[in-house]
């Protein structure tokens, strides 16, 4: 059933231009693409691993800065500037993970928000490379094997293409031995411990791998925009996001995405019928800890469950092995 409704949803994915009706709704369904990218990205630290991070978004503007520098001011392609992009954001990923991952806890969020806000302020007042306040603008989508991605169907498609293969990626990365090993790390680090496992090195190498992902989210930002700011490093983009996770339900494949439509959706939908839609965005969100304390995915899945089994509170995984499926831990 599970591999039917995936079949299923990556079918609408794939048509969804054609029944759309507009440019405008293309262009939405590549924003919640680029979204759940870079959710499923800071879902690896935050839903997997126990680490709740405010800095995400830096990865996000560091890749999409460092790409559009090297192809407006040396000159570079798209591919090597792309590469170069993804290299420097990871290096900055694992040299950030040596400092955030030497506190836990509240201490940990508070350092990521700390390194999210140094990268912020860089790209706000370094304007010889950034341009300050008028970020880097005049920026050229990627013409791959000579296809013009410049139409929104067509990038559309191209997102759909990076978001499919991510999201491949990742679940076969949580559902292996190793990923098991992140889930251990976050539930038992001492049991870990005593066991022979090397916890500080599981985090540290999920902390870089998730940098690694919001880069390439940051690639698919800067490209559908063309233009890139301060705003994408800043804090408020970086809580967005961690509340995409948690809305959708953290520590599951499906509930960033869930969560990064939702809240796309209710931002850029909501807004045009609503003057106070972030009031609206609050409201639901409130909604959704006080009375869906898992997540929008998680609550479905409890409500499948069967009604005796909802009563006695009996735990998700032992009734519905399908949350097993998603990578979560039992």
């Amino acid at each position: 059933m599970k591999r039917l409704l995936g079949a299923v949803f990556v079918g609408l994915l794939v048509v969804l231009p054609l029944i759309a009706g507009g440019e405008y709704y293309i262009n939405l369904a590549s924003q919640v693409l680029i979204a759940a990218l870079f959710a499923l990205s800071l879902n690896l630290m935050v839903g997997y691993a126990g680490l709740t991070s405010l800095g995400h978004a830096g990865y996000l503007g560091l890749a999409a800065y460092t790409s559009g520098w090297l192809m407006t001011q040396l000159g570079w392609g798209h591919l090597t500037s792309s590469v170069t992009a993804l290299a420097v954001t990871t290096a900055m990923a694992g040299v950030f993970g040596l400092i955030a991952l030497r506190a836990s806890g509240i201490s940990f969020l508070m350092i990521t928000l700390a390194l999210g806000q140094i990268l912020w302020g860089l790209a706000y007042r370094w304007t010889g490379v950034t341009g300050g306040d008028n970020g880097i603008s005049g920026l050229t989508r990627p013409a791959p094997f000579g296809l013009d991605l410049g139409p929104a169907q067509a990038f559309y498609y191209f997102v759909l293409l990076v978001f499919l293969v991510v999201w491949g990626a990742i679940a076969v990365w949580v559902r292996s031995p190793f990923g098991a090993s992140i889930r251990g790390s976050k539930d038992q680090p001492r049991r870990m411990s005593t066991l022979g496992y090397n916890v500080w090195l599981i985090r540290w190498i999920t902390f870089v791998v998730s940098g690694f992902l919001g880069g390439v989210a940051g690639l698919m930002y800067v490209y559908y925009h063309q233009f890139i700011s301060p705003h994408s490093l800043s804090l408020a983009n970086s809580a967005e996001m961690l509340l995409m996770v948690i809305a959708g339900g953290a520590g599951t494949l499906s509930g960033p995405v869930v969560g990064a439509a939702l809240v796309l959706l209710l931002k850029n939908v909501a807004s045009a019928y609503i003057d106070r839609w972030i009031m609206l965005l609050g409201f639901v969100f409130i909604f959704i800890v006080m009375f869906v304390p898992g997540g929008v995915v998680e609550g479905v899945a409890r409500l499948r469950r069967p009604a005796w089994l909802r009563r006695t509170g009996a735990p998700l995984a032992t009734a519905a092995p399908e949350g097993a499926a998603e990578g979560k831990a039992p």
